[in-house]
Formats: C-alpha cells, sequence, structure tokens
C-alpha cells in the first residue's frame, strides 16, 4: 500500500499566554493508507510545522517534507525508517523538518500497528510492556506557599514522585531558590521522590548552578533537570561532576538522534529526557533508548500534553523493566485534556502506568473535542491555495 494522505489539524485554546505551558495548543497529524488510519502528534510550533509541510520548494536540499511522504510506499515498519531517512534527507535546510516528522512518524507506527494488530512496543521487538512509575509533572508556584500547595496535593491525589519546574525557579537567586525547594520537599514529604526541573534557566553559568544545586542536595532530589541549554554540554559535564547523588537530566530540547548521542557521551547525564513528538518519531526516539541502555543512562520520556502524545512517549522504552520513571502531565490546558477519549491513568497499589495492550498506540482522538478547537488556516502562495484546514 501507499500513503494516500496527510493531514495536519492546528488546535488551540481560545486564549494564548506566554507561560510554559506547552498545551495550550497542538498540530494533530492523520495518516491513511489503503483501508487504515493512524494519528500522531507534534511537540511543535503549529503554523511553523503545516509551513513546513507544504513549503514551495527551496533548492534540492529544502524541499517541503510533503515531497517525501506523500504516496510512498508502506508495506512494514522498516518503511517508517526509510521515509524518515528521506525527509532529512531532502529537508536537512528545512530546520522544522525534525518535528514536522515526529507527529508524522507517530502516526505511522500508529498504522502499522493497526494493520498488523499489534502494539506499537511489540513492533519495536519488545515482548511485553512494563509498567511505569509516573510523576507528577507541575510548575513551581509563584511563592513558596504556592508550591507547598501543589506538592501537598499531588501526593493526595496519589502521586509518590513529583516534578517542579519552572515559574520562578532560578531567576531571582540561591535564597529564593532554596525556599522553594524545602517548599516542594515539604509538600510531597520525606518518603516522595523529588525532581527538579530549572528549565535551562543558568544557560550556561556553571558557578551559577552550582550554587542552587546544593540546595538541591539538601532537600534531597533524585536530578536536576535542565540546568543548561541543550547544547551547552561542556557545562553540564561541569556541572555533573559537583552533583554527587543529584544526577542531571537533559535532552527533552534534542530534536535529533546525534544530539542525544552527544548528551549521552559528553554531558554527564544520569537521565535522558526524549520527547517522541520532537526529535522525529517513535523511530528516532528508540534509537536513544537503545543507546541509553549501551551507556548505562536511564531513559525517561518528555511529555507535557495530551495523553497521545503520552502513549507515543512511552512506546520507545516500554521493554525497558529496569527504566521505571515516566513524566506524567496533570496541569494541561482543557484542550489537552479533553483530546484524547480515555486517558491513561495509575493503576494498582504501586500507583503504575500501563499501556493499552490494543493496535497502535490506543490513543483515539476525540473527534468532537478537534472539531471544537481546531483553527481554520489557509496558506497561499501567488494565489495558489498550499494548505486549508481539513475535514476532520
Amino acid at each position: 500500500m501507499q500513503i494516500d494522505a496527510v493531514d495536519f489539524f492546528y488546535l488551540a485554546m481560545p486564549e494564548i499566554r506566554a507561560v510554559a505551558d506547552g498545551s495550550q495548543d497542538a498540530v494533530l497529524v492523520r495518516v491513511r493508507a489503503g483501508q487504515y488510519e493512524g494519528w500522531g502528534e507534534c511537540e511543535a510550533s503549529p503554523l511553523t510545522t503545516i509551513a513546513s509541510w507544504v513549503c514551495p520548494l527551496s533548492h534540492g536540499a529544502c524541499r517541503p517534507v510533503r515531497d517525501s511522504v506523500l504516496g510512498h510506499r508502506l508495506d512494514e515498519p522498516s518503511d517508517i525508517g526509510r521515509i524518515g531517512a528521506l525527509v532529512r534527507a531532502h529537508s536537512m535546510d528545512l530546520l522544522q523538518a525534525d518535528h514536522t516528522l515526529s507527529g508524522i512518524d507517530i502516526a505511522l507506527w500508529d498504522l502499522m500497528g493497526k494493520r498488523f494488530g499489534q502494539p506499537i512496543h511489540r513492533l519495536l521487538g519488545y515482548a511485553k510492556a512494563y509498567p511505569k512509575l509516573p510523576y507528577a509533572s507541575v510548575l513551581f508556584g509563584e511563592t513558596g506557599v504556592e508550591t507547598l500547595a501543589k506538592g501537598k496535593r499531588a501526593r493526595e491525589d496519589g502521586y509518590r514522585a513529583v516534578k517542579f519546574g519552572w515559574g520562578p525557579f532560578g531567576r531571582i537567586g540561591p535564597k529564593e531558590d532554596q525556599e522553594q525547594l524545602v517548599a516542594a520537599r515539604e509538600g510531597i514529604g520525606k518518603d516522595g521522590i523529588l525532581l527538579v526541573d530549572a528549565g535551562t534557566v543558568w544557560i550556561d553559568d556553571v558557578p551559577r548552578a552550582a550554587k542552587t544545586l546544593k540546595a538541591v542536595r539538601l532537600v534531597d532530589a533524585l536530578w536536576l533537570e535542565e540546568p543548561f541549554a541543550t547544547g551547552a554540554l561542556s557545562a553540564y559535564a561541569a556541572l555533573a561532576q559537583q552533583g554527587g547523588r543529584v544526577k542531571l537530566a537533559g535532552g527533552e530540547g534534542c530534536h535529533t538522534v546525534d544530539m542525544a548521542r552527544q548528551m549521552l557521551d559528553y554531558a554527564g547525564v544520569g537521565y535522558i529526557q526524549i520527547d517522541a513528538g520532537r526529535i522525529g518519531g517513535i523511530s528516532a526516539a528508540k534509537r536513544v533508548a537503545d543507546l541509553a541502555v549501551e551507556r548505562g543512562v536511564t531513559y525517561v520520556n518528555h511529555t507535557f500534553t495530551s495523553h497521545l502524545a503520552l502513549s507515543a512517549s512511552l512506546q520507545p522504552y516500554a521493554g525497558l523493566a529496569d527504566h521505571i520513571l515516566c513524566e506524567y502531565p496533570v496541569e494541561q490546558s482543557a484542550l489537552a485534556r479533553e483530546l484524547t477519549r480515555e486517558p491513561l491513568r495509575a493503576e494498582g497499589e504501586e500507583g503504575r502506568i500501563y499501556l493499552p495492550d490494543a493496535p497502535g498506540h490506543g490513543m483515539a482522538p476525540d473527534l468532537e473535542a478537534v472539531r471544537k478547537y481546531v483553527v481554520d488556516v489557509e496558506i497561499k502562495v501567488q494565489g495558489r491555495v498550499l494548505y486549508r484546514t481539513p475535514a476532520v
């Protein structure tokens, strides 16, 4: 069979605010081949992503992503990797291409799973999917009092692990950071697993980060995430040497396997966090999971949007029994919450997340929600319409 259609849907909340909440809009991708249909989601700027799909040819290495996907053969899982390689070769100078490919790749795996009647993780070669321990992913409060309340609420909701990130953390001073950290620890209790996300706030300033790292050690956090920008490998490595029991985590900013490989080899991270909706899809994320196992680094998903994205992000390491933590978004927008019909929920006494044992990634978008949040868009060049919002 061949890929007959690829449709992009720009979804958005009525109001977009300048806060660290990537769930306020979404790029949903639908792929059709023969009698089968698959869905994916990009972690990317919606209009920029759609433009990269339809943009006019610029030159031989800057082609629209569409040229490497539509009409191409899709008979077996290996064809997904072949299509991804075409996109990267033909659109290497189109910097949005990896983000655009991510949603397409996820949708292709979903479609392939439905064709063969298998969950994606089984098509990836895993004999079984191990349940993951979700950590509630929340933003720091504007004050320590707010952070304390968020921590208590997360534990009351049954989460053993909680990650606090962004907000004012790292933006005022070490004393204020320590107050936030103490509030976070108090909120989740001594037995809670505390994770800290600095949101790249120190760029590459190792001395500044080291001051707050001392406070991170004092509250017995498991990791300090993204102290620096993704490419600041020497800064990561220098801070990692001062971490002691606190390991560094990072990688959500990686949009190629090579970027992730460099973090694994040169940044000294103990945890590599990959977003399947950003790095090039499930195919690329699985390659990073394999590299992490080889190097003794723990793989963790990055997800802060819908449960379709969550299920997709868990597939690449579903079969890794010792890599048990997973990011679980709990402060999503209404759009992200409503996008899927049956969200993944923590189950059992240990509160683990179990992947659906259904074909594909097991997440069906709620088409009524898609219609509710879809943004009407038309892209026209020299009078020719290159894109118009497709029918749901």
